[in-house]
């Protein structure tokens, strides 16, 4: 076990570094981006950073990303993708926290549809750099319908950014979309996904490894179809409500029932999972595949 004077060594030079980065003129600093940081945000960066390293499954990603990350870059879409060799391609996800149009969910999670293409097209040709892109500047015709609907469900810009191999700026190995209703990012978010971007692609990665390796392993792929089978379809349902959000109260409108029986119904969703809170709980269901296209029209299936 490490004493507390080797764990202050270990940790000291994380904080340090970030610290540094973010400090007001320092030769970290993206070229352009001049915009202070406060130190509640340097010490937002440190935790998010920190937290991510216990990061391994998709459920966390989806916590981490909802707790962590949203101090530094607030949002309630996001994309991530990762190269995989096997496919020759990046290979995409996406999370939602609020309702969006599922068409357009599958949309953001095909990386050879025309919209992920035009995103990935534009990064490159900002040299690899933190890009903000208006919806509304998203060219073509074929991109009209996604266009549109990006616009319905609130989100104006798109916050973009990734990873290329070295000395090959056109062969990426991660990209990340990040969006929040109604919202333009600055400055100071451009400088936060640079800031981040080690983390993330470094987080993503590892995410993508273990849940390979799970879905390989035959004795845990039986265990979670197992958990899977457990939920009853009247918990699939207000899984799917919680996801957007909703309190007992509301929910129970919705599928005309009591504020408590939809309370009994969480709490046993909560065991079923192993899952402490609410948030946990949608993770989980995401990360198993046990929520599809329901009424809500909420997500696609799985993130």
């Amino acid at each position: 076990m490490l004493g507390a004077a080797t764990q202050v060594e270990l940790t000291r030079p994380l904080g340090e570094m970030i610290k540094e980065a973010l400090s007001h003129g320092g030769q970290a600093l993206p070229r352009g981006i001049v915009e202070p940081v406060n130190a509640d945000q340097v010490e937002a960066m440190v935790r998010a950073v920190e937290a991510a390293l216990d990061v391994r499954r998709r459920y966390q990603f989806f916590v981490w990303s909802q707790s962590h990350l949203q101090a530094l870059l607030p949002h309630q879409l996001a994309v991530c993708g990762a190269y995989v060799r096997q496919r020759r391609e990046v290979v995409f996800e996406a999370f939602n926290s609020v309702a969006v149009n599922a068409e357009l969910l599958d949309c953001l999670a095909d990386g050879r549809s025309a919209l992920m293409q035009q995103l990935q097209g534009r990064w490159i040709d900002q040299r690899g750099k933190p890009l903000a892109v208006a919806v509304q500047s998203l060219e073509g015709q074929a991109l009209a319908p996604m266009r549109q609907a990006l616009l319905e469900a609130g989100f104006v810009e798109l916050l973009v950014h990734g990873v290329a191999r070295p000395q090959r700026p056109t062969e990426i190995e991660s990209f990340f979309v990040f969006s929040s209703q109604a919202r333009i990012s600055g400055p100071q978010q451009r400088l936060m996904m640079e800031l981040l971007m080690p983390y993330l692609h470094g987080t993503w990665l590892r995410v993508q490894t273990v849940e390979r390796d799970i879905s390989e392993a035959p004795r845990t792929v039986g265990v979670r179809q197992a958990q899977g089978n457990a939920i009853t379809e009247r918990e699939r349902e207000i899984l799917s409500w919680l996801r957007e959000g909703m309190s007992n109260q509301q929910i129970g409108e919705q599928l005309s029932i009591s504020a408590l029986t939809v309370k009994n119904h969480v709490q046993k969703i909560l065991r079923k999972l192993g899952a402490a809170n609410r948030a946990q709980a949608v993770a989980r269901a995401m990360s198993m595949n046990l929520l599809g296209r329901s009424s809500t029209d909420g997500g696609r299936d799985g993130a």
